[in-house]
């Protein structure tokens, strides 16, 4: 592991409750959480946080190239000299949907995204959207950040820390509804466990036409152990800062990385 990165990053957990179809009105609710709290290296919003888990993108969905809410979070990169991520529903110039999770840096004015891999089949996204097929990790502040969103998180075979997908974070985007609530505590902290990462889950509070969602947004340690975790049925910001030397210490002295099949 190269020695030379950073220590410590601050991050910001921005749980919010989405008004559905309205980014005008998510975007506010969004820049309110972060005027509230303090300056932080990287914000982390839910899944199509700009207008609710839209399957059908109809009418929901914007082109990519004029995006209000993507635009937005180019502006608040650029003026908190921070990283900002979250998912977007987006069209893009091909007439395709896209579930597009986007890592906007202003630090360092650059812009990566990763688009699902594991389309929602059981709520009907597979038939709007087009899946990805590549992994995104980037390093961000000394981090390596492997970027997931949702479904994702119940396929650890997508997220296995191997020779070519080596990270130190993952980040995972959300709308995970209260009725699954005990598979998002218990697949959480799997994930951080069985790769010795850090997992950050951002999870939505609010209601929208399918389901109820409680949030629960959190932080789990290399070993499981939940380190921040925002309030249920709460919209807050939640900062929690993340110390690089303690994922190489674990790997180092438990070296389960080195018996993984």
């Amino acid at each position: 592991m190269e020695t030379n990165r950073n220590n410590c990053m601050e991050i910001t957990l921005l749980q919010t409750d989405i008004e559905w179809g309205d980014p005008s009105m998510n975007i506010r609710r969004a820049g309110a959480l972060i005027d509230a709290c303090r300056s932080s290296d990287l914000y982390i919003l839910p899944e199509m946080w700009s207008t609710g888990f839209a399957t059908r993108p109809d009418g929901i969905a914007h082109d990519e190239k004029d995006n209000v809410a993507l635009q937005w979070m180019r502006q608040i990169a650029k003026e908190r000299h921070c990283a900002i991520c979250g998912s977007l529903a987006v069209r893009l110039s091909d007439g395709s949907y896209r579930n597009r999770q986007y890592f906007v840096d202003g630090r360092h004015h650059r812009e990566v995204f990763y688009d699902k891999h594991h389309l929602f089949t059981y709520g009907g996204e597979h038939q709007y959207y087009k899946a990805g097929d590549q992994h995104t990790v980037i390093e961000y502040e000394g981090f390596r950040i492997l970027l997931l969103t949702c479904y994702d998180l119940r396929f650890p075979c997508w997220s296995r820390y191997s020779d070519n997908l080596e990270y130190d974070m993952i980040v995972v985007v959300a709308n995970w509804p209260q009725s699954r609530q005990s598979a998002w505590q218990i697949l959480t902290r799997a994930r951080a466990i069985e790769n010795q990462a850090y997992l950050v889950g951002v999870n939505r509070v609010g209601d929208d036409e399918y389901s109820h969602y409680i949030g629960a947004s959190c932080v789990i340690d290399p070993i499981g152990k939940r380190i921040g975790q925002c309030h249920r049925d709460q919209m807050e910001s939640l900062a929690v800062s993340l110390s690089l030397d303690e994922i190489v210490k674990r790997r180092a002295k438990f070296r389960v990385l080195d018996d993984r099949d």
